[in-house]
């Protein structure tokens, strides 16, 4: 039986997506109908993800080793399960390749977060991670909910706000007051709020937005139903009352829209925890900052 989760009702309305201020992909900003939702409060735990798995015996992509087929140069005997694990660099680097900071680590997944030796002690409401966009779609699926498409993602993140920076308003930190669960220091080495347990914090530890919706900025990214697109000029406005969900896992090299930036996110580097930002994940990639959130039809 599939968990009760609590939710939002987040009202519809006209959103303004996208921005002119950072990043290319964010542009141009477009006007987009969004209808009413009922939205997770939180990403999905660690501890809601192992009802999940305990009720359905689902295996995370992760957890398995990847098709030969979809990787023809590589050595078989390096197909191994693992993901991508964030290790910080030893001192500055030049943050022109992102293979500095991040490593392949074998037997890494949602309940070893670091790989073989780590476990999920102490992690019981840290959001859920080193999830494909299959295994948060058939989360979802089990959940009777769906993956949010980007539009309704970003309109729920606003809270209310038409065209702020943040979905709190415009400053960073109003009043030197830490309002999300970012990188604070010189990234990728330097992190001056260290975090009691790997790099995410529990769900709820920052205030929620005006909807009452929490870590919509930072702490982890969130998968979308949205296929990628470099620009929103790119695809279509889609109808308010017929939401891309796609219902089944897509092919090897496919990239969907992730929102709302991660621990990692710093400004030095990705000043991508805002309502706008955006990027595109590869559908069989997963890493350590990494997660979803599910919403419904209201």
């Amino acid at each position: 039986m599939a968990a009760r989760h609590d939710t939002e009702l987040v009202p519809g309305g006209s959103l303004l997506q996208g921005s002119t201020d950072f990043y290319p992909e964010e542009q141009p900003v477009r006007q987009v109908e969004v209808g009413p939702l009922r939205v997770m409060r939180h990403t999905v735990t660690t501890t809601q993800f192992r009802r999940f798995v305990k009720d359905t015996g689902h295996v995370t992509v992760a957890e398995k080793s990847p098709d030969p087929a979809d990787f023809p140069d590589a050595d078989p005997a390096d197909l191994v399960p693992g993901s991508l694990v964030f290790t910080p660099t030893a001192g500055p680097v030049p943050l022109d390749d992102w293979q500095r900071w991040w490593r392949w680590q074998p037997g890494a997944d949602w309940r070893h977060p670091e790989g073989p030796g780590s476990n999920l002690d102490g992690r019981d409401k840290h959001p859920v991670i080193h999830v494909a966009h299959e295994d948060a779609l058939a989360y979802a699926a089990w959940a009777g909910m769906r993956l949010p498409t980007e539009a309704e993602w970003e309109w729920a993140a606003r809270g209310g706000l038409v065209g702020a920076r943040y979905t709190w308003g415009e400053e960073f930190m109003p009043k030197g007051r830490v309002m999300a669960n970012t990188w604070h220091g010189e990234f990728p080495w330097r992190n001056d709020i260290p975090k009691k347990h790997g790099m995410t914090t529990p769900v709820g530890s920052y205030a929620p937005n005006g909807y009452g919706l929490f870590d919509m900025a930072g702490n982890v990214w969130e998968w979308t139903s949205s296929p990628w697109s470099t620009s929103h000029a790119e695809l279509p406005v889609a109808s308010c009352c017929a939401p891309v969900a796609p219902s089944a896992p897509a092919a090897e090299g496919t990239r969907f829209v992730s929102k709302g930036g991660s621990h990692l996110c710093a400004p030095s580097y990705c000043h991508r925890y805002r309502p706008a930002a955006r990027q595109g994940q590869e559908v069989h990639s997963t890493t350590g900052h990494l997660g979803f959130r599910c919403v419904a039809d209201a």
